[in-house]
């Protein structure tokens, strides 16, 4: 058959959790030092990991204002991702992040179209991120999967990129 190519088995299961559980902290943990990392060019500081997790805290990321989503594999969390629920209809991706050792296997989609699931099943109808960026793999997914630049909606530490979608 020729232009059909067989359905792959998801590279991870996804599922919902607390941001406060053990595993979540970890990948968060691990995702803030990536991000505090790039920003200083340099391997960043246990202090400068829990003070950038102290100022952009991820509490908000539970029912009824969002959702945290894990991503493991052979019951290893290797990503995770956020959901923001905002007023007018609105949602905000953040915390995407995939472990570099799981890298290039689709992750970072999968989370992504996790998000636009859960975002479609809370009436949100647009959504929005910011990145950095040397992020470049993470604003390729982006553009690839439907998300345009926009203007700058918050002053975000970590930001210099910023994308939006229309959910269909």
């Amino acid at each position: 058959m020729t232009g059909s190519v067989p359905h792959a088995d998801p590279y991870a299961a996804v599922t919902v959790a607390a941001p406060s559980s053990p595993e979540a902290r970890a990948v968060l943990t691990a995702y803030f030092r990536d991000i505090v990392s790039r920003h200083h060019q340099r391997a960043a500081t246990a202090g400068e990991v829990r003070a950038a997790m102290a100022a952009e805290p991820s509490a908000d990321l539970c029912p009824p204002d969002g959702l945290f989503l894990l991503a493991h594999r052979d019951d290893v969390v290797i990503g995770c991702a956020g959901l923001r629920l905002l007023p007018a209809r609105t949602g905000e991706v953040t915390r995407l992040f995939v472990v570099p050792g799981a890298r290039r296997h689709g992750v970072g989609k999968q989370l992504l179209d996790a998000v636009e699931d859960a975002a479609r099943q809370h009436a949100v109808s647009r959504l929005r991120l910011d990145t950095r960026s040397e992020l470049a793999e993470a604003r390729q997914l982006y553009t690839a999967n439907g998300y345009q630049e926009v203007a700058p909606f918050n002053d975000g530490r970590f930001a210099d990129h910023w994308y939006g979608k229309i959910l269909s």
